[in-house]
């Protein structure tokens, strides 16, 4: 049998190993697609980051669109002629009309010494005119972004082929070189002063919080900062405080905005709030599905052992209950023969074989009657013929029935009944081997000192009576086994004890079936207590044939020196 049961441990422990790595699998794929969705979300906000720098770019850029198509040769001549500029260029400026975003649009030639002395004349865009005039008075911003597109337009305008080229300095100014590729020369520059007000407090920020919104459900905190002063311009929560520490991503502005750039912290949006109550919901309900599956597969397993072990119980009874049967039947048979033969004639020998047939036939009668109550346990449909017992009447004489016995075995034995007990409805014959078993099993396991109390007393509605003995008593580990059938402590002090493990697997079925309950406790070396209870008959109120579960309590608490044990 060996061999099947490390079979069996083996599958157990494969099926075990599987439903765990299938479990991990799974696991790792939900936190996968978790993670891949929290992943696609900030994805998402980081393309959004970019498309609105780009946004700001093209908006500031707009101006230039008007400017690209014009005849560079005809502004050339224009420019040179001092005082006077291209109606073509003042058209395209009128017909773009007034932009709040620059405080300012100058014009100036390529040779405009506006970048060496400040003040030097240049040509400032008018829009209630529609004309360039000539002026000495502007921001130094001006001359700033002039000098920094010259000195960039340097080494640009031997390669370049487009009329157009813009060159930012930070937030001040947009300076847009007007080229010739044809001559790959500059025919002049013209200058846009930004208005750093308006586009902080009228453009960027009421962008950043139309775009990205300022509710707990955008999923993002931006703050538009100055890196340079650490200064915050604009956010799009004003009520959190930025700190470097908390920030998760950073965007610049492409080619513009140079010393300001977007930073972003990244919060839990809807998306992400319903992938992670996926994630929890699928978790738990894996967990559940694995848990249940693995206590199936213990379960199966167990029951699978626990009916093995059953089985070759089962066998080695039949096997014992054969043998203890052929034991008595073997001696009546030779001693029935050897009568009938005639070969005994002596009168002491004939009384000795009579006595013999008479205690094998007893001893056969008792595993007989032994048999009758295994048969009657297991039988659901079998019924019970109840009667009203007064149990103080009751213990007396079964007592004094099995004094002979008990004195034979050298057991000394003391009855404590107290009086007035009430009576109890139970079946005589079921009581009787409720007595025979408990009071066998203290003799079988008293073997040094034999001693023997049985107590009778009431509690509350309840009749309880408590069998003590002073045997070798139950280890704590077996007690919770101690009512299966076939189940038999394994103690070097009990296998000249015959027994097949069904005598307290009777009497618990047997108190069951009575509506009474019965309960152990043993403390190794010292002995045992079974107590049994049993409902008393009222007197004056029908009973409800069954001990409450604040009764057994109770009625357990009081026995003395016992440790609990419930064995339902």
């Amino acid at each position: 049998m060996n061999p099947y049961r490390n079979i069996r441990w083996f599958f157990l422990a494969l099926g075990l190993v599987a439903v765990i790595g299938l479990t991990g699998m799974n696991v790792y794929s939900l936190y996968a697609l978790h993670d891949n969705a929290v992943k696609n979300s900030v994805d998402n906000q980081k393309r959004q980051l970019f498309e609105f720098t780009n946004q700001v770019r093209n908006r500031i850029r707009q101006p230039v669109r008007h400017f690209r198509r014009l005849d560079m040769e005809k502004l050339k001549k224009s420019l040179a002629q001092s005082g006077s500029i291209s109606g073509e260029i003042s058209e395209k400026m009128t017909e773009y009309g007034p932009d709040h975003m620059f405080s300012g649009i100058y014009l100036a030639a390529p040779e405009c010494k506006a970048c060496d002395v400040y003040g030097a004349p240049l040509w400032q865009f008018s829009h209630h005119t529609g004309q360039f005039d000539i002026t000495t008075e502007y921001s130094p911003k001006v001359s700033d972004g002039l000098t920094m597109a010259r000195t960039r337009m340097k080494t640009l305008v031997s390669d370049y082929r487009w009329t157009t080229r813009i060159i930012f300095d930070t937030h001040n100014s947009m300076a847009v070189a007007l080229i010739n590729p044809a001559e790959r020369e500059i025919v002049g520059y013209l200058i846009f002063l930004i208005d750093r007000d308006f586009l902080v407090t009228q453009y960027l920020e009421p962008k950043l919080r139309e775009t990205f919104g300022t509710g707990p459900e955008s999923g993002i905190i931006i703050w538009l900062h100055d890196w340079t002063k650490n200064e915050v311009l604009a956010a799009t929560h004003p009520d959190i405080a930025y700190s470097y520490q908390i920030v998760d991503f950073i965007q610049n502005f492409p080619d513009l905005l140079n010393d300001w750039n977007l930073k972003a912290r990244f919060t839990k949006n809807p998306d992400i709030s319903a992938s992670r109550a996926s994630l929890v919901r699928n978790l738990l309900v894996l967990a559940g599905a694995v848990t249940l599956l693995i206590g199936a597969l213990i379960f199966m397993f167990l029951t699978a052992q626990r009916e093995r072990s059953l089985a070759q119980r089962q066998a080695l009874f039949l096997a014992n209950v054969t043998h203890e049967l052929k034991t008595p039947l073997s001696v009546i048979l030779a001693a029935g023969e050897n009568l009938q033969d005639g070969r005994i004639t002596d009168t002491s020998r004939l009384k000795s074989y009579g006595s013999h047939i008479y205690q094998e036939s007893v001893r056969l009668h008792s595993m007989i009657d032994r048999l009758l109550d295994v048969a009657r346990t297991g039988t659901k449909s079998l019924t019970h013929r109840k009667k009203t017992i007064d149990p103080a009447g009751y213990i007396r004489d079964y007592m004094k029935k099995k004094e002979r016995f008990l004195k034979a075995g050298g057991f000394v034995t003391e009855l404590h009944i107290e009086q007035e007990l009430p009576e109890i409805s139970v079946d005589p014959q079921d009581l009787t081997s409720i007595f025979d078993n408990l009071i066998d099993n203290a003799v079988k396991y008293s073997p040094f000192e034999k001693h023997l109390s049985i107590k009778a007393r009431q509690h509350r509605d309840n009749v309880v009576i408590e069998f003590h003995d002073r045997g070798i008593g139950i280890p704590r580990d077996a007690l919770k086994y101690l009512f299966d059938k076939f189940f038999r402590v394994e103690d070097p002090r009990t296998t000249h004890s015959r027994g097949h493990g069904l005598g307290l697997a009777i009497v618990k079925d047997l108190v069951t079936k009575n509506n009474g309950a019965i309960r152990v406790s043993s403390t190794p070396d010292s002995g045992s207590v079974f107590i049994v209870y049993f409902p008393g008959v009222p007197t004056s109120s029908p009973s409800n044939g069954s001990i409450t579960t604040e009764q057994e309590t109770v009625a357990a608490e009081t026995a003395p020196n016992e440790t609990n044990r419930h064995v339902f």
